[in-house]
C-alpha cells in the first residue's frame, strides 16, 4: 500500500497554469519535485525522458519555454528527417496541454516525505529549427485542418443543418474535437509462465470476465483508479477483463501464481490531450503494480490462443455554439428515424473506405498482428454496424467501427474503432481516422446527400456502384461476421486482411490515391510518410530477425523427445515422427535445403521483404502446429 499522503502531492499543471509566475510557485510550493523532463514523441511513438534539474529549469524558464532543450537524430525515430549529418532536433514545450508529474514512489524525498516527482512537459519535436516533426504535431495539424475544412463545408452546404441541432454555421463559434481510449493490459507475477489450456478454458467459461478482483491485484487496481482520479483524468471504471486464471493463495500467505487481464476507462478529452493522458496512465499503472511485485505488459498478443490487448480508440465531433449550447454533429435531429446526420455518415464512410491505409498506422508490431485473427473479438473485417433499426443502437462485437448511441442522448454518438492496442501510436491512429472522416464528409456534403441516401450507400451490397464507396465491398452487416460469414466470403466482401506488417505497410504502395488524404494541407508530408514507412519496416524486420527467430529456435528446442521407446505405443510414436519433420523444417539445415528460420533471416538480410514475409507466415503456421501436437503428445505420456 502506498504510504504517501496524496492530497499533498502535485500531480497536474493544468493548461491555463503556464505562465513562468504560475510554473515557478507550483514548483517552490512543491520541493518533492525534483526534476523537469520535455516530453516528445518521434514517428515511432516513443517519447523522449531526460532529467533537468528544477533548480536550472527555474534559472530561465522563458528560455526553456520557448527554446527548450536540444538533442540529435540518433536520439529519436525520424529516419529520411534527423540524418547523422543533418541531425539537429529540439524539443519544444506545448503550453496548450496538460503537464503531469511523475512520481517516483520507490523514492521517497526525505524533506517532505513525498515521492520524487518530475514535471514531465508534453512537448514538439523540431528539425533545423523550421520543420515540426514527430506524432504529435501530425496530430495537432490534423485536428487543425479537420476544423477548418469542416467549417468550411458547412458553410458552403447549408442544407445539412436540416439534420442537425443547429440553425446556420453562424450559431457556431467553435468545433470540438474529442477522444478516449480504452486501456486493457495482462498483470502477472514475474517469471510465471502461462498455462494456455487453463487461460483458454477460463476464457471460455468466461470464469473472470467482471469478476471481483482480490488479493495484490485488487490493492494495486484501486490505488492506479485513486491516483488517478487525482490526475484529473476522471475515472469512469476499472474491472477484469475476459482473459485471466484466478490467483492462488501461497503457503506465505501471499497471492502468487497472478495472470489476470484487467480495463480501465477514463472520459474524453481533446484530441492531443487524449493522447497526452494515456501516456501518462500507462506509466502511472506500471509504476504502482510494480509496488506490489506484479508486471504489467500492454503488448497486444502476450499470449498466444488467450484473449490479446485491445484499446478501442472512440471518436467523436461537436459544435459548441454562441448561445452555450453544444451539438453532437453526428447526431441527427429526428433520432427516431435517423442513425446519424450526414456528417457523421459521411465521416463513417470515410473511416471504412480509406481503412487500408489507417491500419499500418493501427498495427504496425509483429506483436499487432498476431492479436488481428479472426477468432475471439477480433475486429480484422472493414465493416461496421448499425443496429436493425435507429431506436435499437447496436452492439455487434466482430466489427471494425462501431457506431456508439444511446436512445435519448444525441451527445454519445460517436465511432468506436476496435483494431488498436496499448501499443499503437495513438497520436497517429487518431490523426489518420479524422483525415479519413473528412474525405467521407467532404464527398458526402459535396454531393448534398441526406440521412437516407447514405444509409442506402453504406448498406450497398457487393459489386454494387456507389458514388464514394468502392464497388466490391460490403461496408455494413448486422451478421456475426465470424459465425455467418466464411474466411472465403470475408476475404471477399470485408477486403482481404493484412498477415504481416509488411503486407500492411504496403498498402502505402497499393492505394496511393487514398494515401493523399493525409497529405492535404501538408499534414503528413511526403517525407513523414516515407520516414513513417522506414521506420516501421526497420522495427519489424528486426524484432523478427533478432528476436522471433532466436524465440523461435528456443521452441524448437523445448519440443523435445519425452517418451521412453520400451514405454510407449504406436500413437505416440506416430506423434514424435510429426514433431520431429516440423522440427526439422523449422529448424534444421541440411547439406540440401535451408530450414524455415534461415530462409527468413536470410531473405531479411538480402531486404526480399516479400519472400521474408510470405516465410514469415509459413513459419507462424508451423509453429503453431508444432505447438498444439506436442500438447497433444505430452498429455498422452505417463
Amino acid at each position: 500500500m502506498l504510504s504517501y499522503d496524496l492530497n499533498k502531492m502535485l500531480y497536474t499543471l493544468p493548461a491555463d497554469k503556464h505562465s513562468p509566475e504560475d510554473i515557478k510557485k507550483a514548483l517552490e510550493e512543491h520541493p518533492e519535485v525534483k526534476f523537469v523532463s520535455l516530453v516528445g514523441i518521434d514517428v515511432g511513438g516513443h517519447d523522449t525522458d531526460e532529467k533537468i534539474p528544477v533548480e536550472e529549469f527555474l534559472k530561465d524558464i522563458e528560455g526553456f519555454l520557448k527554446s527548450g532543450v536540444q538533442t540529435d537524430g540518433s536520439s529519436v525515430v525520424l529516419p529520411k528527417i534527423a540524418k547523422l549529418n543533418n541531425a539537429k532536433v529540439d524539443i519544444i514545450p506545448d503550453t496548450t496541454v496538460n503537464w503531469f508529474v511523475d512520481h517516483n514512489f520507490n523514492y521517497p524525498d526525505p524533506y517532505t516525505g513525498l515521492p520524487i516527482g518530475t514535471l514531465r512537459i508534453p512537448s514538439s519535436l523540431v528539425h533545423n529549427d523550421s520543420e515540426r516533426v514527430g506524432s504529435r504535431v501530425i496530430l495537432r495539424d490534423a485536428i487543425y485542418n479537420f476544423k477548418q475544412d469542416l467549417m468550411e463545408l458547412l458553410n458552403e452546404n447549408p442544407y445539412v443543418f436540416d439534420y442537425i441541432d443547429a440553425d446556420s454555421v453562424d450559431d457556431i463559434e467553435e468545433l470540438v474535437i474529442t477522444a478516449a481510449t480504452e486501456l486493457e493490459f495482462w498483470v502477472k507475477t514475474p517469471d510465471d509462465d502461462a498455462d494456455r489450456e487453463q487461460l483458454s478454458t477460463a476464457q471460455m467459461l468466461k470464469e473472470q470476465y467482471w469478476k471481483r478482483t482480490t488479493g495484490p491485484v485488487r490493492t494495486a487496481l484501486e490505488e492506479v483508479m485513486l491516483v488517478l482520479q487525482k490526475y484529473g483524468f476522471e475515472m469512469e471504471m476499472a474491472h477484469k477483463e475476459v482473459g485471466g486464471v484466478k490467483a492462488r493463495l501461497g503457503n506465505s500467505g501471499n497471492y502468487d501464481h497472478v495472470m489476470e487481464q484487467l480495463e480501465i476507462d477514463w472520459k474524453y478529452s481533446s484530441a492531443v490531450q487524449a493522447a497526452d493522458n494515456e501516456n501518462q496512465i500507462k506509466y502511472v499503472i506500471r509504476d504502482i503494480f510494480r509496488t506490489y511485485g506484479l508486471e504489467v505488459t500492454f503488448l497486444a498478443k502476450p499470449i498466444e490462443g488467450v484473449a490479446g490487448n485491445g484499446e478501442h480508440t472512440h471518436m467523436g465531433v461537436a459544435a459548441k455554439l454562441k448561445d452555450g449550447r453544444r451539438v453532437n454533429l453526428f447526431a441527427p435531429s429526428d433520432a427516431e428515424n435517423q442513425f446519424m446526420s450526414p456528417i457523421g455518415f459521411g465521416a463513417l464512410m470515410g473511416l471504412l473506405k480509406n481503412y487500408d491505409v489507417i491500419n499500418p498506422f493501427v498495427s504496425s508490431t509483429n506483436d499487432s498482428l498476431n492479436r488481428l485473427k479472426p477468432g475471439y473479438e477480433a475486429p480484422v473485417c472493414t465493416v461496421t454496424s448499425l443496429g436493425h433499426s435507429a431506436k435499437l443502437p447496436s452492439r455487434n462485437r466482430t466489427v471494425l467501427v462501431g457506431l456508439v448511441r444511446e436512445v435519448g442522448n444525441p451527445m454519445a454518438t460517436r465511432f468506436e474503432l476496435r483494431s488498436p492496442n496499448p501499443k499503437s501510436n495513438t497520436y497517429l491512429v487518431i490523426a489518420a481516422s479524422y483525415m479519413a472522416m473528412l474525405d467521407g464528409i467532404k464527398e458526402a456534403l459535396e454531393h448534398s446527400k441526406t440521412p437516407e441516401e447514405l444509409e442506402k450507400s453504406i448498406s450497398k451490397g457487393y459489386g454494387e456502384e456507389d458514388f464514394y464507396l468502392d464497388k466490391d465491398r460490403i461496408y455494413r452487416s448486422e451478421k456475426d461476421v465470424f459465425d455467418e460469414y466464411t474466411q472465403e466470403e470475408r476475404d471477399q466482401v470485408f477486403g482481404k486482411a493484412p498477415r504481416t506488417v509488411w503486407e500492411n505497410i504496403q498498402a502505402f504502395e497499393k492505394y496511393p490515391e487514398k494515401l493523399d488524404i493525409f497529405k492535404r494541407d501538408d499534414v503528413m508530408t511526403e517525407i513523414a510518410l516515407e520516414s513513417y514507412k522506414e521506420a516501421i519496416l526497420d522495427q519489424w524486420a528486426t524484432e523478427l530477425h533478432n528476436r522471433i527467430i532466436p524465440d523461435t529456435m528456443d521452441l524448437i528446442r523445448a519440443c523435445s523427445k519425452a517418451h521412453d521407446d520400451l514405454d510407449c505405443v504406436d500413437f505416440d510414436r506416430n506423434n514424435w515422427e510429426k514433431i520431429q519433420r516440423l522440427r526439422n523444417r523449422l529448424g534444421r539445415d541440411t547439406l540440401d535445403d535451408y530450414c524455415l528460420l534461415t530462409q527468413v533471416k536470410i531473405a531479411l538480410d538480402e531486404g526480399d521483404y516479400d519472400k521474408a514475409s510470405e516465410l514469415q507466415i509459413e513459419m507462424q503456421e508451423k509453429v503453431q502446429q508444432l505447438t498444439e501436437l506436442y500438447i497433444t503428445y505430452k498429455k498422452n505420456l505417463f
